[in-house]
């Protein structure tokens, strides 16, 4: 709970490709519409498992809440995760599972009804899980067959479904909190169009869709929809490493907190850019960075991201 300060104070190699196209920009924890996914509809080989350990750093205006009555916010947040993919197929299609967990850890200042506050937060977040498949262009392979297929790879277009549980920490007495106290689910379509053995361009086009906060300081809290688009170009280097920039866009996400309206439409914006590093085979180091192009409510923070990511099977 926010309380009052004191007075004083070419493609890859063919031994990395499996690895290289399946990682995921995993970031750490959900952030719903600010999420930022180069390459996230990339096929794998059939039976691919990834684990993943990852670090974020984000500072600035980081609420979880925009509709909040805090101002002047100042967030320094770190959040690790863990996280686990698997390639499998579907209807014959390549199909990607998705388990992540993060642990947070931070603190925000800022002023709440008029005097200096501050909130100090750590613990579990919200267990997400996605399920990605492909409709087009990338049937599920083998190891075999998806090393003729990355030789001339198709445009790719893929769907997935996101769903967030409320399972992190919650306390309906505080003001801030790690977990949302609800359900959100996101939709979306992605496509991928190469260009070559060394470029790739990608976008994709999404809508989260938020359940009901029934223990929000004492009354009900909901959120409308948040429309997302996301845009990536991407180049790939003979050593196996990969690049891209990377920007969204997303609108909406209203909130309605006992009843009241509030004014806090959001039609924000975000650029940055990745870097994916793999070797020894097994293993890939990613880093990537991002901060506030618009930001009309909330949102206006730079994160950066650190994982690492090793093929288990």
């Amino acid at each position: 709970m926010l309380r009052h300060r004191r007075p004083i104070a070419r493609a890859a190699p063919r031994r990395m490709t499996g690895l290289v196209a399946a990682l995921l920009l995993l970031g750490a924890g959900p952030a719903l519409a600010q999420e930022l996914s180069p390459r996230a509809y990339w096929p794998a080989p059939r039976g691919t498992q990834i684990l993943v350990f990852g670090y974020q750093y984000a500072s600035g205006d980081i609420v979880s809440d925009p509709s909040l009555p805090v101002t002047g916010v100042d967030s320094r947040i770190s959040t690790g995760i863990v996280a686990y993919q698997r390639t499998t197929a579907f209807a014959g299609r390549t199909t990607n599972l998705q388990l992540e967990l993060p642990y947070t850890s931070g603190t925000t200042t800022g002023t709440y009804l008029g005097q200096d506050a501050r909130a100090d937060v750590s613990g579990l977040g919200d267990l997400a899980a996605t399920v990605s498949i492909n409709l087009l262009g990338a049937p599920a392979m083998d190891r075999a067959a998806f090393r003729e297929w990355v030789r001339s790879a198709p445009p790719i277009l893929a769907v997935s479904l996101k769903v967030v549980a409320p399972t992190g920490e919650y306390d309906p007495a505080k003001l801030i909190n790690i977990g949302t106290n609800r359900w959100a689910g996101r939709v979306q379509l992605g496509y991928i169009q190469p260009l070559g053995n060394r470029w790739a361009l990608e976008a994709a086009v999404a809508a989260w869709f938020f359940g009901d906060n029934t223990e929000f300081l004492g009354t009900t809290r909901e959120q409308n929809r948040i429309t997302a688009f996301e845009a990536h170009a991407v180049k790939l280097f003979r050593s196996g490493l990969w690049t891209s920039l990377d920007w969204n866009y997303y609108t909406g996400g209203r909130t309605v907190v006992d009843g009241n309206l509030k004014a806090d439409f959001q039609r924000n914006s975000r650029a940055g850019f990745t870097v994916a590093y793999p070797f020894a085979r097994r293993h890939v180091i990613k880093a990537g960075y991002s901060g506030g192009v618009v930001t009309e409510s909330g949102g206006d923070f730079s994160k950066f991201v650190l994982s690492y990511a090793v093929r288990l099977d």
